[in-house]
């Protein structure tokens, strides 16, 4: 799969420092920060942030790692979330991310080649009365049949982007 290149410009980042302390316990917000910025956490804003908070890169990397929020890779335009929760389970949510990820031609935690798409698969949504249930940002798409589910990955496809 061809890797998604994004330029980033620090400056952006850096900008902000002012709003944080120049202690450790910024570590987080400011990795928070870096994702809100740029969709996930560029590697460099490791530096950056060490440079601001006196803790030692490998240390931000630690806590980048240790929390499931934090992204390393760029996602897409749109993350495409399919329940896989008990009752999307029995509802055949299987047949719903085989649909998706033969539309798109990505596998679970992969964006596709054009940066339009994430697929994650999750534990739950929490609209089990809908199942099967996908969220594709915040929006959320129940009682899908695989057709259906390509029907709304498609509309996604459609819309222009928002700029």
């Amino acid at each position: 799969m061809e890797t998604l290149s994004r330029e980033i410009d620090l400056s952006v980042f850096r900008e902000r420092f002012s709003d944080y302390d120049a202690s450790p316990g910024q570590v987080i917000p400011l990795l928070q920060l870096a994702q809100g910025l740029f969709g996930f956490v560029n590697p460099g804003v490791f530096h950056e942030i060490s440079r601001h908070t006196g803790v030692p890169i490998s240390e931000i990397y630690g806590v980048t790692t240790f929390y499931a929020q934090f992204r390393l890779t760029p996602v897409g335009e749109h993350i495409i979330r399919v329940c896989h929760g008990t009752a999307c389970h029995v509802a055949n949510a299987n047949s719903i991310t085989d649909a998706i990820e033969d539309e798109l031609g990505i596998k679970n935690g992969e964006t596709t080649p054009d940066g339009k798409f994430t697929l994650e698969l999750v534990s739950c949504i929490g609209c089990c009365s809908l199942a099967p249930v996908i969220m594709i940002d915040d929006d959320t798409h129940g009682r899908l049949t695989p057709d259906k589910a390509r029907e709304v990955v498609r509309q996604y496809m459609e819309a222009p982007c928002e700029e």
